[in-house]
């Protein structure tokens, strides 16, 4: 029961993984025409969303989630202490900082991924020992910086 509890809290945390994904293209400004003899409308124009260009890199933070040194929590308190991770991983999303998360479907030593979208290393740090799941010792943390094409996505 112990084991499919965790599965089906790992397998919760994979459907709440989120994709980095390129801005929204913008229309272009419209013109207004100007009517016989009347001033030339003018209306401000759109401001622009500049796109990566291709090829262009950016640092991200990736942080491996690693298996921690206390394991033996009961089922209940496991169960809680993963609410609580997937909690704070919504909440990271949700700030902009996290760009992608999930966990690795195997039992080995690594259990899932953290990209994060932050300025520094330290803000990715705070970040993740904020973590319930990392604080309560179930994972520890193997942070690195990371560069990835800018505004890349998952397929």
């Amino acid at each position: 029961m112990k084991h499919f509890l965790l599965v089906a809290a790992l397998g919760w945390g994979a459907a709440t993984a989120h994709a980095q994904t390129k801005p929204a293209a913008r229309k272009p400004a419209k013109t207004v025409e100007k009517a016989p003899g009347k001033p030339e409308a003018q209306e401000s124009p759109a401001p622009q969303v500049k796109e990566p260009a291709e090829g262009e890199m950016k640092l991200y933070y990736l942080a491996f989630l690693k298996k921690g040194p206390n394991r033996s929590h009961d089922s209940l308190t496991s169960v809680k202490i993963q609410e609580a991770h997937m909690a704070h991983i919504n909440k990271m999303a949700a700030d902009g900082k996290l760009t992608l998360a999930g966990p690795f479907m195997d039992d080995g030593e690594f259990r899932g991924i953290f990209i994060f979208n932050v300025a520094t290393m330290e803000e990715a740090k705070a970040l993740t020992e904020a973590d319930p799941a990392v604080k309560a010792g179930r994972l520890v943390v193997e942070l690195h910086p990371w560069f990835a094409q800018k505004g890349a996505k998952l397929k």
